[in-house]
Parts: C-alpha cells; sequence; structure tokens
C-alpha cells in the first residue's frame, strides 16, 4: 500500500459507515449542502451552488458493492501508479479523473446526480494500462486480460451502455471521463517532461552539418583521431569506412549527431 491510495481508500470507507446509502444523513447529502460533513452528490444546476461536490461526489457511494468494487480496483492498480507518479502526481491524476468523469457526465447526460469513485478509478485503470499494456489481470481470479484489452473492452461497454441507455442508472459517460481526461493528463505529462530532450535533440539534429554531405564528409574526415578515446576512435573509423564504400545515405541520423559532434571538438 502507498500513502494516498490507503487514505484514499480510507477516507471512502469511513464515509461509507458514517453515511451508509439509505440514512437519512445520506438523503439529506443528495438534497442539501450539509453544513456537517459538506458532501453531496454532484448534479449540474446545482454545481455554481455547491461547487465542493465536484470533488465530494468521489467518496460517497450508491451502495456496498458499489464502494467495494471501486476499492478493490483502487487497491490492486492505484500502488503501483502512485510509485510510476509519485505521491502528489498521484493525487493529483486521480481527483482531475474524478472531475474529468464529473465533466463528461454534464456534457452527455446532465440531468443525472452521479456519486461515486468509478470515473477517478477507470482514470487509474487507464494509467495502469499506458504503462504496463501486457500485464495480465485475472477477472475473478481466473480469466488471464491484458490491462490493454481490458481497458479497450470497458470503452466498448461504457460507450455502448451510455448511448443505448442501458446499464441500471450507472453513470457510464462519467465512467467515460475518467478514462478519456486520464489517459490525457498523462500523455501530456509525459510530454511535457521530454521537453527538454525534445530541444536537445532538435537542436542536435538540425545541425548544418547534418544536412550539407560534401561538407560533412570533409569536417568529418578532418576529425584528429589521435586526440581522441579508443572506443570512440574505432566507431569513427568504421563510420568513415561506411561512408567511403558505401555513400553518406548509408548512415543514420544518430550516427551522423555522433560524427559532428566530434568534428566540433
Amino acid at each position: 500500500m502507498t500513502f494516498w491510495v490507503s487514505r484514499i481508500l480510507a477516507l471512502n470507507v469511513i464515509v461509507f459507515v458514517l453515511i451508509p446509502p439509505g440514512s437519512l444523513l445520506y438523503t439529506l447529502s443528495t438534497l442539501f449542502p450539509p453544513a456537517l460533513v459538506g458532501l453531496d452528490s454532484v448534479y449540474l444546476p446545482a454545481v455554481p451552488f455547491r461547487p465542493w461536490t465536484l470533488v465530494t461526489y468521489m467518496f460517497l457511494h450508491a451502495g456496498f458493492s458499489h464502494m467495494f468494487f471501486n476499492m478493490i480496483g483502487l487497491f490492486f492498480f492505484g500502488p503501483r501508479l502512485e510509485h510510476r507518479l509519485g505521491g502528489k502526481r498521484f493525487l493529483r491524476f486521480y481527483l482531475i479523473s474524478g472531475l474529468g468523469g464529473a465533466v463528461f457526465s454534464f456534457l452527455f447526460s446532465p440531468g443525472a446526480p452521479v456519486v461515486g469513485a468509478s470515473a477517478a478509478v477507470y482514470g487509474v485503470l487507464i494509467g495502469f494500462a499506458k504503462y504496463w499494456p501486457r500485464e495480465n489481470i485475472y477477472i475473478w481470479g481466473i480469466l488471464p486480460v491484458e490491462a490493454r484489452w481490458l481497458v479497450c473492452a470497458l470503452v466498448v461497454i461504457s460507450l455502448y451502455s451510455g448511448i443505448s441507455g442501458s446499464g441500471g442508472g450507472v453513470a457510464h459517460f462519467a465512467h467515460l471521463g475518467g478514462l478519456a481526461i486520464g489517459y490525457g493528463l498523462l500523455y501530456w505529462q509525459d510530454w511535457y517532461k521530454l521537453k527538454d530532450q525534445r530541444e536537445f535533440e532538435r537542436k542536435l539534429y538540425s545541425d548544418p552539418g547534418l544536412n550539407s554531405d560534401d561538407l560533412s564528409e570533409r569536417r568529418w574526415s578532418s576529425i584528429d583521431l589521435s586526440l581522441i578515446h579508443e572506443l570512440n576512435r574505432v566507431e569513427i573509423e568504421k563510420l568513415l569506412t561506411r561512408i567511403k564504400n558505401e555513400g553518406m545515405h548509408s548512415l543514420s541520423r544518430e550516427e551522423k549527431a555522433f560524427l559532428n559532434r566530434f568534428s566540433a571538438e
């Protein structure tokens, strides 16, 4: 168990015990903004008056099985993803995935109130499938399914159920929102994290020496091999021999950048 997964699990269980479905407090929580706990279902027309429900709805469940299966998903897939992302980034990812579920529910099913951690947990599942797509997940502990195919199946089921209106009150568009926003957030974060590396490669490969064959060959042939370590010297000699025998087109972009780096020293 990791820091934030254990705390999210505990909070969901505590809320379920204190405000069980069917109780008076649960009923009031879905109708009014109670000052005692501040919990509520999220409902589009009420959001301007109860904005906290965009977060608190993730901790209020409609029944034991609803809460149990959400927490099972978080328990199995959350810790590994939190290790990968780090605690603060995981918590932000979890909450934003849940918000994405609320937004999708507003867009495609605006008249329906939504409760539960499903959207946030679906975000955790798409995150797990993104980083470990071939990891086997055993359905009911028996049937192995790779994470990527399980997510694809969930997308198809949620999309079909949401459009057809089947599903017995399940917020399928909220599930889709958790999947879509979760994946989009991880993709953007990974893209932004590699921004400096991409900029370095752009500068490296945009060197004029990589675009002019005659100039490049003259520069590389003038490299003073006596000043270079033996391992690099052997590689340079091998590449220069290949240019002589097969031409410049035989080198990859990385090999040209390698030669260009030594010719600039």
